[in-house]
């Protein structure tokens, strides 16, 4: 009874996959009759359209290089932070502190991600420089990533909570919490995040209070000696 069962089920298996091996050939058939019968006319508009997607993306490049997208930068105050943002649609501003050392490690990643990601501008900027728009944006645990979208404040990254509590995430696993938040154009799938491999690094811990020209703010590092 149990094998008949199982044959029934490896039919009806077998069948879907046959089913769809025959609709991607319908439409791999399909195209191919498309090109068959484009004239030299219709093949050199379909030339001429792919060139000028060709040259509307590299003047889209060039124009986010030359508002300083394509690099991992530091901005000198808060006064920039405002330029920066309203020179941009797309922007990720990491306020950090030089002894928090998961500062660092966030470093190592945005540089990766500024890289491969023109369309977003990818910035930081020293807390201690900037105690109005901390502040203002009511920022308390370093390090922070405030997302910025048309001008304005969409999402923060607040320490490592979303990226696996952990201090060895991969630079994917930050791509991926990037794109939750359509700060960045990502390709992968939003609904799953990537895996974190082999260890479990360190867990999520708030430490003592420091205190940033009067201002208190905790720290996501288990060590600020670093």
């Amino acid at each position: 009874m149990a094998s008949q069962s199982m044959e029934v089920v490896a039919k009806a298996l077998e069948q879907q996959v046959l089913q769809s091996a025959r609709m991607v050939e319908e439409q791999l058939d399909a195209e191919l009759g498309k090109l068959e019968r484009m004239d030299e006319d219709d093949l050199e508009r379909l030339k001429e359209r792919r060139l000028e997607a060709l040259k509307k993306a590299q003047k889209q490049k060039q124009e986010w290089i030359s508002k300083g997208h394509g690099e991992y930068r530091e901005i000198p105050s808060e006064k920039d932070f405002f330029a920066e943002v309203k020179d941009s649609k797309n922007v990720v501003c990491h306020f950090y502190r030089d002894s928090t050392f998961r500062c660092k490690i966030l470093d190592k990643h945005l540089a990766i991600l500024a890289k491969k990601h023109l369309e977003t501008k990818f910035i930081k900027l020293n807390v201690e420089k900037a105690p109005f728009l901390t502040e203002r944006l009511r920022i308390k645990v370093i390090p922070t990533l405030a997302l910025v979208k048309d001008g304005k404040t969409k999402d923060y990254v607040v320490g490592f909570t979303d990226l696996g509590n952990t201090d060895e995430f991969p630079t994917e696993m930050l791509e991926w919490r990037l794109g939750c938040s359509d700060i960045i154009n990502y390709s992968g799938n939003l609904l799953e995040p990537p895996t974190i491999g082999h260890k479990s690094g360190s867990k999520f811990t708030k430490v003592e209070k420091k205190t940033i020209r009067g201002k208190g703010y905790d720290s996501d590092s288990e060590s600020d000696d670093d």
